[in-house]
């Protein structure tokens, strides 16, 4: 599958709370949740490098009516609802549309 829309989104956790949010976010992974879907084509967590408490993901998605019924779902918003109360500001969000690339994990 192709990717035509995705997003970077830059969370900082509150001081000390990076491994949680990491979890949490990884936990997308898992079977039934949103970077387990056929429609999800990218999904990277990545911890910066000088500061454990700030967390990066980049999505990838068939399409953004996709990737918005995904996160409209019951999986979704129970990972949405607990990243809030990890978070010491709110997430910083990067939209684009996915041109060609490369990923092997």
């Amino acid at each position: 599958m192709i990717a035509s829309y995705g997003f970077n989104a830059t969370l900082t956790a509150a001081p000390g709370k990076g491994a949680d949010l990491l979890a949490l976010l990884l936990s997308g992974l898992d079977e039934g949740s949103p970077g387990a879907s056929e429609h999800c084509v990218v999904y990277l967590v990545s911890r910066s490098a000088s500061d454990p408490d700030v967390v990066h993901v980049t999505e990838g998605w068939t399409s953004e009516e996709d990737h918005h019924r995904i996160f409209a779902g019951e999986a979704a918003q129970a990972i949405v609802a607990r990243i809030g109360g990890l978070l010491a500001k709110e997430a910083e969000y990067t939209d684009y549309v996915p041109v060609r690339g490369r990923a092997a994990f």
